[in-house]
């Protein structure tokens, strides 16, 4: 059976993500139209996973092209180039998740709601689904107008 997600909860991972992302690459990125996802990725992709645990229980996946991914890893380690996803590279995008989602545990516990994270699970690689028990919110996040990477959400309240 399903768990259900209260979309309030949508908003303290909105907030952390956009922050931390723009203070750390210095790209403005806007906000696109949420929606009920699957997590079916047929393209080419690199997704980092955090788990929620606490008073909040699920997941927040990160997923983005690999090219992306790369020019993030790049803009975090100061314009040196990115040939490939290397672990040095994946290394920053973890940091960046772990730090986002740090920030999300932060503005939840300012309203009550006390919850912990695990650290970031990363996958590359395309014809990718994964399963949740948690029907998960997909955020677009644009840069000038276009899909640049997505926030999923899949959390319920313990």
């Amino acid at each position: 059976m399903r768990k259900s997600m209260d979309v309030n909860n949508i908003n303290p991972f909105l907030q952390s993500t956009i922050k931390i992302f723009e203070s750390v690459t210095q790209i403005k990125i806007t906000v696109g139209k949420p929606f009920l996802a699957q997590f079916e990725f047929p393209n080419p992709v690199y997704t980092i996973t955090v788990g929620i645990v606490g008073e909040m229980k699920g997941q927040a996946v990160l997923s983005m092209d690999v090219d992306v991914a790369k020019d993030i890893a790049s803009k975090m380690m100061f314009g040196m180039p990115i040939e490939e996803m290397d672990d040095m590279a994946c290394s920053a995008l973890n940091e960046l998740s772990n730090m986002i989602m740090g920030n999300t545990a932060t503005i939840f516990s300012t309203q009550g709601k006390i919850i912990d994270i695990t650290p970031p699970i990363t996958m590359v690689g395309q014809n990718l689904k994964m399963q949740s028990d948690i029907s998960p919110i997909a955020v677009p996040l644009l840069l000038d107008g276009k899909e640049y990477f997505t926030l999923y959400v899949c959390v319920y309240e313990v």
